[in-house]
């Protein structure tokens, strides 16, 4: 267990949805306090993912120290457990040398492993496993997922059904310990050294879906299929986790002839509209999230004041 927070150390959060103006923010911060920032972004840790990641340019990053940028290749693995307990550990090198570390992502499964801890949770029961994997391949993960809601209602709202590897991990504890994955996650709660005070950018949904459609043309124009081609040529395989994802799956699909070019970017901007819903579903349930009403044209200078004088 770590120690309990020390006065003083308060680290702020900046959490949202994609494309609502988190780095924009952090940079503005910077102006202000002297941050390092700690990327809470479960794709930015990849190298060569650039585009289709949204990662700072490296001006930004010469400019602004970052961590967990460009730390693995595609085809390695990183956790959200991994990135906490590397986190806490980065978070404590930065006070050390007398800066501020300012958490900034859009993965909530990672910014709660490192402010909270994330319990991992009992070995695996392969057969038992093997059988929930079957009933997904025939299609049953609706099931799974009402009989997730059954055993561990609080773990079935915060998994996105989408992932059927979390459903079947939840369910998979709870056949092992018997006991909720929710609940022995708040059993094996870590203490961690500092205070995080969050906030979060909250758009009004149509202006937010204008901004994701405007950055989805964008990162098109500005070579996300190349990056896509170049990932493959590299030995990438497109089944990688870090590959199946928003933005490259579309690219990918475009490029073996699946679909045309227009309905990769109808698709690509489709599915990342449904990122955003799902991380603000995530995010407005958690009630230490201060939230501040952002628009389009809003100045991100004003935005990084008014976060350094609720944290200094």
């Amino acid at each position: 267990m770590n120690a309990l927070p020390e006065p003083g150390r308060v680290v702020p959060v900046i959490v949202g949805p994609t494309a609502s103006g988190k780095t924009a923010v952090a940079l503005a911060l910077a102006e202000i306090l002297r941050v390092e920032v700690l990327s809470a972004d479960s794709r930015q840790v990849y190298r060569c993912m650039d585009i289709g990641t949204a990662k700072p340019s490296a001006v930004e990053r010469e400019r602004v120290p970052h961590h967990f940028i460009d730390i693995i290749n595609p085809d390695e693995e990183f956790s959200a457990g991994r990135f906490g307990d590397e986190g806490r550990a980065v978070i404590a090198d930065v006070f050390a040398r007398g800066r501020t570390p300012l958490i900034v992502g859009g993965s909530g499964l990672y910014v709660r492993s490192l402010v909270d801890g994330l319990f991992e949770g009992p070995g695996a029961d392969p057969e038992f496993r093997d059988a929930l994997q079957a009933r997904l391949e025939r299609g049953e993960l609706g099931a799974l997922v009402e009989e997730l809601r059954r055993v561990d209602p609080e773990a079935a709202v915060r998994i996105d059904p989408t992932k059927p590897r979390r459903v079947v991990r939840a369910l998979e504890v709870y056949h092992v310990t018997g006991k909720p994955l929710s609940a022995l996650q708040e059993e094996n709660a870590v203490q961690v050294n500092f205070i995080p005070r969050f906030f979060g950018l909250m758009w009004e949904r149509q202006a937010l879906y204008a901004r994701i459609n405007t950055r989805c043309d964008s990162m098109v124009a500005s070579g996300l299929v190349e990056e896509a081609a170049r990932l493959e040529q590299r030995g990438f395989s497109r089944s990688l986790n870090a590959l199946n994802t928003v933005g490259y799956k579309e690219a990918l699909a475009l490029l073996h002839g699946e679909i045309s070019r227009d309905d990769m970017l109808s698709q690509f901007k489709q599915n990342s509209r449904r990122y955003a819903k799902r991380q603000m579903t995530w995010f407005r349930r958690d009630s230490r999230i201060s939230w501040l009403r952002v628009h389009e044209g809003f100045n991100p200078g004003d935005v990084a004041r008014a976060i350094a004088a609720k944290v200094t």
